[in-house]
């Protein structure tokens, strides 16, 4: 993937409050995004990237609701690369790093195959005051 983050042409931010129905529009507003950038939905990526970025805005709603009520989800693309990051304000750093071989259960595990599987990459990105992070996830399309 040779396309750097800062130089993807296709940008969109979205924040909503960390409830469940904030899944469901997270993901739609992924597809809608996807049409008006012209990448298929049926592209081969397109379908586990909408099930990380699901995981993701999941994983935030059930864990850092308590310290972030808002997250906030960027979606970004080119021509050879989808991106996107979910952002909360909580400060825990989750392991989206090391081998799969050490698989860790439920939602990152099913986010960390997934990227492994499709040659993508995250990266967990504390913000500067330690208060919360950004996961960003990268595929190559």
């Amino acid at each position: 993937m040779s396309t750097q983050l800062e130089a993807l042409p296709y940008r969109h931010v979205l924040t909503l409050p960390s409830e469940p129905s904030a899944v469901r529009i997270a993901r739609e507003t992924a597809e809608l995004a996807l049409v008006e950038w012209r990448i298929g939905l049926r592209h081969p990526t397109i379908g586990p990237a909408l099930l990380i970025l699901s995981e993701l805005v999941t994983n935030s709603v059930r864990h850092a609701a308590v310290l972030s009520p808002q997250l906030t989800v960027i979606y970004a693309a080119g021509k050879d690369c989808l991106a996107f990051a979910v952002h909360d304000r909580h400060p825990y750093q989750p392991p989206l790093y090391g081998s799969v071989a050490a698989r860790s259960t439920g939602g990152l595990g099913i986010v960390k195959e997934l990227v492994h599987g499709l040659n993508g990459t995250a990266v967990v990105r504390p913000d500067t005051d330690g208060g919360g992070k950004s996961v960003w996830i990268s595929l190559p399309l």
